[in-house]
């Protein structure tokens, strides 16, 4: 029999890393959020039921060398001058821990930390809200949606994580990831 392989625990990072070569600028943002010693395996957007949020400090602890690791990991990479780069993961926690919430990724060029942010717990709550049935018009602003989602009762918490920077020599990339522990 298989044993479920069902994390326990998440934290939120995020890093930025710049250098002459995009792939040292990737591993300079990994060791700027924490966890450049890790394996890194992604996956796609469920918070486990249960699921404790943690924060980045207790996480960092539990990790070691080579380990293999699972994260929604959002990233994006320029060398353009002047370029504004931006990486979210959004956090959608339902009330009734029992059940799954989700996390998304979203990366975008010229966005601000907090469009981006914005926009990533919007698509996080907004494909939790689905899944719960709470009717919202998808026009709205985030604010707007924000209000009928805390009116439901059935979203308890939504976060995001995010890291801009604007782009000046060489390359820069920006990352946000959730990091599961077991």
């Amino acid at each position: 029999m298989l044993t479920q392989l069902v994390p326990k625990r998440v934290f939120l990072t995020k890093g930025v890393g710049t250098h002459k070569e995009e792939l040292r600028s990737f591993e300079l943002a990994l060791r700027d959020a924490g966890i450049e010693k890790c394996n890194l395996v992604t996956v796609s957007s469920i918070l486990p039921p249960h699921c404790k949020m943690i924060p980045k400090s207790k996480g960092l602890k539990e990790i070691y060398p080579g380990m293999i690791t699972f994260t929604v990991l959002s990233k994006c990479t320029s060398n353009e001058p002047y370029r504004l780069v931006s990486a979210s993961v959004g956090v959608a926690i339902p009330s009734e821990r029992a059940q799954y919430g989700y996390l998304s990724e979203h990366h975008a060029y010229g966005q601000t930390e907090k469009i981006s942010g914005d926009y990533a717990e919007d698509l996080a709550a907004s494909m939790l809200a689905s899944t719960l049935g709470i009717e919202f018009d998808e026009s709205k602003s985030w604010d707007e949606k924000e209000e009928v989602y805390r009116i439901s009762d059935k979203i308890v918490k939504t976060a995001n994580i995010t890291q801009s920077a604007i782009v000046k020599k060489g390359y820069t990339t920006v990352l946000a990831a959730a990091v599961f522990l077991f």
